[in-house]
This record gives C-alpha cells, structure tokens and sequence, in this order.
C-alpha cells in the first residue's frame, strides 16, 4: 500500500514537471527553426562579419588594458569584503539555539535572502543613482549581492561541520567564540576558501557585465562600443574579457588544486 502511494507520487510529480516544461516553451514561444532559415543565417554571418578584424590600435589596447584592470579590480574588492561580512552575518544566521539567539538567527538569514534575492544589475541600477556612474557602484553591486550568497553557504556549512569537538570545549567551559575559533573555523576554512574563490570566478564575470548599466570597466566600455556601432572594437573589448575570465579561472583552479592536495 506504502509502495503503491509512493509510486502514485512519484508520477505525479513527474507529469506535473512535464506540464510546467511543456507551458514554458508554450509561454515563450520557443521556435528554434527561425534561427535557421535562410535570412536568419545570413543575417547573423553578416552581423559577425562586422566584428573582424578586431581593433588593435596601441591606444585602444592601453585603454581596455585600463579596464581589464577597472574589471579585475572591482572583482577583487568586492569578493574580499563580501566574504568578510558574509561569515559575520553567517556566524549568528547559524545558531539553533532559542529565544534572542533563535531571533538574530532569523533575522540574520532573512538579510542574506534579501541581499541574494536581487541580481547584481539591479543592485547596480540602484546604485548608480546615489553613488553614481563608475567602477564604485559596480563594486558596491557585487560586494552586497556576493554577501548574501556567499554569507547563506557559509551559514549553512557551519551547521553541517563536525559538532563533537564543540561539545567537548563546551563541557570544559569554552565559550561560543573560544569554540567557533578553536573547532568550527579550523574545520571550514579550506570550504569557506573555496566558495570565495567560486564567487571570484563568477564576480570576474558579472563584472564584466555591470558596465552595461554604467558600472565600469570592460562592460562599460563594451556597450559604449556597441552603442556606437564600432564592432572591431567591441570585438577587442570581447576578446579581452574572454582572456581574463580565463586567467582568473586558471589561478583560482590553481589555488583550489593546492588546498584540495595541502
């Protein structure tokens, strides 16, 4: 009866994912087709056309050189600082104890679920007004947003460490910040470390991409380039955050590959 009830489940939860996938096609009007026919393709062949050869003049290099840097920069900062104040808000965000504590810890994730919740363009959007145009703003950006999600893994690896070492200091009177340092920390350092790296990787790339909106860097000048219609450009512009999404992936492997063997 058990196995029969379970079974029954399982199929419905299965014919209600195929219901909502087949309404999510139906609702986008997905039609892949036209991207193949014959004006299509010559209409995309053309428009990349327009993108070779890439621009190579010396001053355009130094400038998006500068704003590789601009990009590379607001990455940094913004996850270094991110995951600061994610593991302060983690800290309380992961506590089962009751009444004030039960309170903060509430509280503490509902921060981190409204820091996450919006994307970084928005945080952005939203910053631009009263910070203003530039790389600040973009930093910003990614700095709140990166808190909420890196603070929400952290919260969540410090409820699933190892508990019995804390309960050993507990029982020889330590305190909860002598336990955090001495047993929880230790325990999720190389964890908090890659998760940090993780958001570096991804940082890299919405930094590259919150130029859109004003932000800085190589985003900025991307859509200024595009704007303008000077695809050989944009073309370097595209070139240059492929390679140095790509050399931010390299080192963070690197460092990864040296924790994971260390």
């Amino acid at each position: 009866m058990v196995e029969k009830k379970n079974n029954l489940k399982s199929l419905l939860i299965f014919v209600t994912i195929l219901i909502l996938i087949f309404l999510s096609f139906w609702k986008i009007d997905f039609n892949i087709s036209s991207f193949f026919n014959g004006n299509s393709l010559k209409i995309i062949f053309s428009f990349i056309n327009e993108f070779f050869p890439p621009n190579l003049e010396k001053a355009f290099i130094i400038e998006v050189l500068v704003a590789s840097w601009e990009t590379f920069a607001m990455s940094v900062v913004s996850t270094f600082f991110a995951g600061f104040f994610g593991l302060l808000i983690a800290i309380p965000a992961s506590s089962f104890q009751k009444g004030p504590a039960n309170f903060l810890r509430n509280i503490s994730r509902l921060i981190l679920n409204t820091l996450r919740s919006i994307p970084e363009l928005v945080w952005a959007a939203l910053l631009i007004i009263s910070a203003g145009l530039g790389p600040f703003s973009g930093t910003l950006a990614l700095l709140i947003h990166t808190t909420g999600v890196l603070g929400r893994l952290m919260a969540e690896a410090i409820e699933n460490v190892d508990k019995e070492p804390a309960v050993i200091l507990f029982a020889n009177g330590a305190n909860r910040s002598q336990i955090f340092f001495y047993t929880t920390l230790p325990q999720l350092l190389p964890q908090i470390i890659s998760y940090i790296l993780y958001r570096w990787e991804n940082n890299i790339r919405v930094a590259a991409v919150l130029g859109v909106v004003g932000a800085g860097g190589l985003g900025q000048m991307l859509n200024f380039n595009l704007s303008l219609f000077f695809m050989d450009k944009s073309f370097t512009v595209i070139i240059a955050m492929i390679l140095l999404v790509l050399i931010v992936d390299f080192f963070s492997g690197c460092i990864r590959k040296e924790l994971t063997q260390g």
